[in-house]
């Protein structure tokens, strides 16, 4: 068994072309002990959100703090705290913060998938 507390994981930031602003951090909350699975808590400043961009498999957030959007092609949604949304694999999406609030949510998908960025 293991036991991870959020607030105790240090917060690492997160620079890619994949993001809108420079305000984004992550916080691996699991080590690497040959888990199928990838795990962690990303932090987003006000406003940042990431670019369109699609996963080779499915891909689980867990809303943890503030205000943020989902969006599709399709559809832009409002999430919140305890909110669970799931992109199924090859699904163009992006997330991230509102403009008035931070936004963090931890991601679950397994460590062997791919992300395509398609959107500059």
């Amino acid at each position: 068994m293991d036991v991870v507390n959020i607030d105790k994981v240090p917060k690492k930031p997160l620079i890619t072309p994949l993001f809108t602003g420079e305000e984004v951090t992550a916080q691996p909350l699991l080590a690497d002990e040959g888990r199928g699975y990838a795990m962690s808590v990303v932090n987003f400043g006000k406003g940042v959100r990431n670019k369109f961009h699609a996963h080779d498999s499915d891909q689980i957030l867990i809303v943890t703090a503030g205000r943020g959007y989902v969006a599709t092609e399709k559809v832009k949604r409002e999430v919140s705290v305890g909110d669970v949304i799931v992109f199924p694999a090859g699904e163009k999406h992006w997330h991230g913060a509102t403009d008035e609030s931070a936004f963090s949510h931890i991601y679950i998908r397994p460590k062997s998938g791919q992300t395509t960025q398609l959107e500059d």
